[in-house]
Formats: structure tokens, sequence, C-alpha cells
């Protein structure tokens, strides 16, 4: 018999009744009934119960095995007694009658419980992670996370994508985020960056005159953490391919990503034919770039029936042209009380409140906005936003460049409050058209509003002869139940385009050259059209688990602080070491 295991925990069954059989693993529970000890094996595949009775000639040694104990049992398969099978087990309707046990591995007193799912802190849980990934769902979390990434890359082999692995010591580049920098010991004073994306290089091998590439690449960004972005670094599904118009890369990845999702949605429905939603509608449907779309609820602007009306606020306002009012319908929400909560939330949020005509059961509109601009008006909002009795709606107004965010925030709290969301479903979509710039408040210059590289859509024309914060890109990203999983680009494959844009944005050709000199230089030998985009492996995961946390679906992650508590990252070096880098520290006071 082997050494540790002639079967997995996760393997015994009817069949295997009457035979000597050896099992290793961790005691996950142990249970005393009456002097009867029942001890839960537990290893990767599954969970087998084990039993020692006095008479078992193990039974001394297995009163003093404790919780996490790694052991190795030997015994007797035998068929549970009547009415204790456990159906919830694959191993349910047998057990092991204990002949020996010997101890592989004792375990100290734990700092957190693997049985049982309860909540515990998360610095403990972070620091004590090889114990956490114990857990049950946690650890089938990070299995269907590989699941995810296999069947990710089956489906691009299946598309006729290759596979590539691009270098991760690379040089800094404004990518949109700060750089991790790694000094070099062998050219003092210089630094490598590790890539915030393989942006340069998956083109670059289309330059090379590869056709359709991925991979699964390892990205890093010194940035804040943020709820849905792990500090430091993070996965993506990186693809690239040449001769292809967004069109194309659409009719590509639509049922790549589809496919993944229903492999792994157990059963959940879908968005079969995405629809394709420009940025501008979006924002003012939804008041966001990622609309959650479980969500029926779609804002209308209905600054017609407050111009000139009798609510003065909102009149003066509107003599403004950018100015707007927004409806938020609420449908359900048409009572006194769900009202008057919004109105304290939307203060909460720091805004002066949130005005809103609720539809009694005659059909009349009440609340002070439908006592102002009377019954005319208030009649002509219903019929437009389609309210009927027992309806509200809420209003936001002023200039919308101001207010979508916070609209939109209104618009997912009313779904939530009225529980209109179907949570059972995973509806994606394209968002597209996206502005090539915007422009910076506090620099008061233009900027790139979202991937340089991007091709502006009227191309070198649009660059010259039109106004920059009117250009649209051919950019778009994927979104899902109000994350955005995807995000890519047509790119701007012509130098002198390529410096034009960049020009815009505030940088000369001499920057363009130094910032990206090999792919500037690619460009002047014969560049073909292409395009890509890439899809967060970690957010795609974290929405098929059914969390909303990424650290439940991440091996090793760090804290909101950017610390790895279980490594000690990051740490201090060794005085040696800083010289080798030419490296003096000038740290902060204090």
């Amino acid at each position: 018999m082997h050494r540790y295991r002639s079967h997995t925990c996760g393997a015994l069954r009817d069949s295997h009744i009457d035979e000597t059989v050896r099992l290793s693993g961790w005691c996950h529970r142990i249970r005393d009934h009456g002097g009867v000890l029942f001890i839960d094996l537990r290893d990767h595949y599954g969970l087998t119960q084990c039993v020692a009775d006095p008479d078992s000639p193990a039974f001394k040694i297995a009163e003093t095995l404790r919780a996490e104990w790694v052991v190795r049992i030997d015994g007797k398969v035998r068929r549970r007694p009547e009415g204790t099978d456990n159906p919830e087990l694959p191993t349910g309707a047998v057990e092991i009658y204990i002949s020996e046990i010997e101890v592989l591995g004792p375990a100290a007193e734990l700092p957190l419980p693997v049985f049982g799912e309860q909540e515990y802190p998360e610095d403990i849980r972070l620091k004590y992670r090889f114990l956490d990934l114990r857990r049950e769902r946690l650890h089938q979390n990070i299995m269907t996370r590989g699941a995810i990434i296999d069947s990710m890359r089956r489906r691009m082999k299946e598309a006729g994508f290759f596979e590539f692995q691009t270098p991760i010591l690379t040089a800094s580049s404004p990518e949109g985020a700060r750089d991790f920098l790694v000094p070099s010991r062998i050219h003092p004073g210089r630094f490598y960056a590790l890539p915030q994306a393989p942006q340069q290089y998956k083109q670059l091998l289309m330059m090379s005159g590869f056709d359709r590439y991925f991979q699964i690449a390892p990205c890093f960004r010194d940035e804040d953490p943020r709820a849905d972005r792990l500090p430091g670094e993070f996965y993506q599904l990186d693809l690239e391919m040449s001769f292809v118009t967004q069109e194309d890369v659409f009719a590509a990845m639509e049922p790549v990503v589809t496919g993944v999702f229903e492999e792994f949605a157990n059963g959940k429905p879908v968005t079969n034919g995405w629809p394709r939603i420009p940025f501008a509608e979006a924002l003012r449907k939804y008041g966001t770039d990622k609309p959650d779309l479980r969500n029926p609820i779609e804002m209308q602007d209905v600054s017609e029936h407050f111009r000139g009306s009798g609510f003065k606020v909102f009149a003066r306002m509107l003599e403004d042209s950018k100015n707007q009012v927004w409806a938020i319908p609420a449908p359900g929400g048409g009572s006194r009380a769900f009202c008057d909560r919004m109105n304290a939330w939307a203060q909460g949020e720091g805004q002066p409140g949130l005005g809103y005509i609720m539809w009694r059961e005659d059909g009349e509109g009440a609340g002070p906005l439908a006592k102002n601009i009377g019954t005319e008006r208030t009649e002509a909002i219903r019929a437009a936003l389609g309210m009927k009795a027992g309806d509200a709606a809420f209003f936001v107004a002023g200039d919308p460049q101001k207010f979508w965010k916070f609209a939109g925030l209104a618009r997912t709290k009313v779904g939530e409050e009225l529980n209109l969301i179907d949570k059972d479903r995973f509806a994606l979509a394209w968002i597209v058209d996206f502005p090539m710039y915007e422009y910076n408040e506090e620099e008061k210059k233009i900027d790139f509003s979202h991937n340089p590289f991007s091709m502006p859509q009227g191309g070198l024309d649009a660059l010259q002869n039109e106004d920059p914060l009117t250009i649209k890109a051919f950019q778009y990203d994927i979104t899902c139940n109000g994350y955005e999983i995807a995000s890519g680009g047509i790119r701007n494959h012509r130098p002198e385009a390529m410096v034009k844009a960049f020009e815009i944005a505030g940088y000369g050709e001499k920057d363009v050259v130094e910032r990206f000199g090999g792919m500037y230089r690619a460009f002047q030998y014969g560049a073909p059209p292409h395009g890509g985009m890439a899809a967060g492996v970690d957010r795609v995961v974290m929405l098929l688990c059914g969390t909303t946390n990424l650290r439940e679906i991440s091996l090793f992650p760090m804290n909101q602080r950017a610390e790895d508590l279980l490594m000690g990252a990051p740490g201090p070096v060794t005085p040696k070491q800083l010289r080798e880098l030419h490296i003096r520290l000038n740290l902060p006071e204090g």
C-alpha cells in the first residue's frame, strides 16, 4: 500500500465496502458521540467520515487529535448505519472504521477556524491565508478560477488565437496609472518598470506579422486600492488581432466571453446578442459608463416639462442652456416614507435633496413639485415616464456633466430599495463611442480619456480639423452587472496620426519617440490595421463566484494598504542591497 494513501478523501463509495484503505488529510471536525469518536477527514478532493470506538486499536491516539492535525488513517470501509447517510457528500453513504492512526503533522491552536464559513477579521485571514484557503468556499473559488482560466484559454485557441508571453521587465510609460519601478544594478540611476499592461508589446507583435495574439497577463499598477481592483497586481485576458475593424473584434470576443459565462453561470441566464450602448447614452440613461442592466430603470431628460414652470428652482436653472432636469422613475415607490428616505439619502450624499412626484391611486400627482408645476405638466411627466398609480419619480437638475454620477447612484439606490434588480442573471453589454479626449479641470489641459493608442473616429482628418473634445474613438468596454470587465480599441497605427493624437494631449514628437520609441519605429515599416482588448480575469471570476470582494477569488492578496501580511511585504532591505543598486534613501520625516 502507498505510504500515505490508497484513495483520496473524496473517492470512497458503496463499491469500496469491506476494502481496507488508507487515507491522509486534515481533521476537519471531531465529534464525540457517547464515547464514539467521529473524525471528518478532509483533503483537496473531499471529506470522509472516519469512526473509532473504544474497541478500536487506534482509539487512544484518536482521543488526542485536534482540529487541522494532519493524519494518516487506515481502516475498513463500511456502510453508514441506516438513517445516518449524508446525501450532501459524495462519500456520504460510507465511513471508515479506523484500525490505525499516524500523526503526520500536529497543529497549534488555530488563529481562525477552518470548519464553517463564519466571518473573521480580514487582517487575520490575510496573515494566515494558508488556513483561510483551506475553508471550503474560498478553496472552491480558487479552483473555479483555475477552471475559468482554462475555459478562456481553450476558447481563445479554438477561435484561432495563439498564446505568447510578453516581458515583465520593461520601460516606464504613461498608461494612465503609476508604474512600479525596478532599479537596475547594471545601469546605475536607471529603472525598469513592471508592465501596467502588455499594450505596446502586443501591438509590436502585430507589427511582427503575428495575426491573433492572447495571453493571461499579469499587470502591475501602483494605484491606491479600490473596491473593484486588487492593490498592486491583477490578471487580464489580453488579446490583439491584425486586419480587423471594431466589428471583427466584437464578432470574435462576444462568443468567447458569453461562452465562459454560460459555462460557469450555474444555470443563470446570460445575455446573448449584447446591446451596444454609446457612452453618452449610457451616462444619460444610467448615470454610469458601466451600467447594471439588471436594473430596469432608465432615466429621462424631462427639462421641457419644467421650463417656464411654477417650480422656480428648476425653471431658473433651465434658463442656462447647458442645464437639464433628469427624471429617475421609481416603479412601486409612491409612498411618502420611501420618498422621504430617498431625500434623506441624497442629503447624506452631499446633495440639497431629491425632488419627487408620487402618483396616487386616483392617478393624481402628489408632492411639492406636483403642486408647483400643476396637473397638466405632472400628467405629461407621468405619460413620458410610463408611470402608474403607486409609482414615483425623482428629479435631478443642473449641469449633467456635474450631476450624472449622483444621478446614477440614485438610480442604483432606487433599484436596490424597491427590489427591482434581477440578481439571478448576467447582463452583458458593449459600451461604444467613448470620447477620445477629456478636459482636465485641475491642470487646465486636454487629456486622453481612455487609451492613448486608440484610433480616433475620422482618423488624422478629425485630429487636424475637429474640436478634440467632440472626437469619438474606436474604443469599447464590456460591462456586466455594473462592472467594467473588459476594455479595448482599434489602434492608431499611422505614425503621423499617433504624433498628432499625443500632441493634442500635450506631448511633442520628441516625447512620443522617447516614451514609445519601439512602437513608433515599428509604425514606420509597414503597420497593419489592428485592434484588441483586455478582459479582467479577477472581475470575471468574482462575478461568476457570486462575491463582491476580489480577495475571495485570489490566492494571496494584499490588504487595502497594499501590504502582504503573510510574507511581510513591502519590507526593508539591507544597506548592502541598496549600495549594489546605487540608491540612497530620502525618507519623509516623522
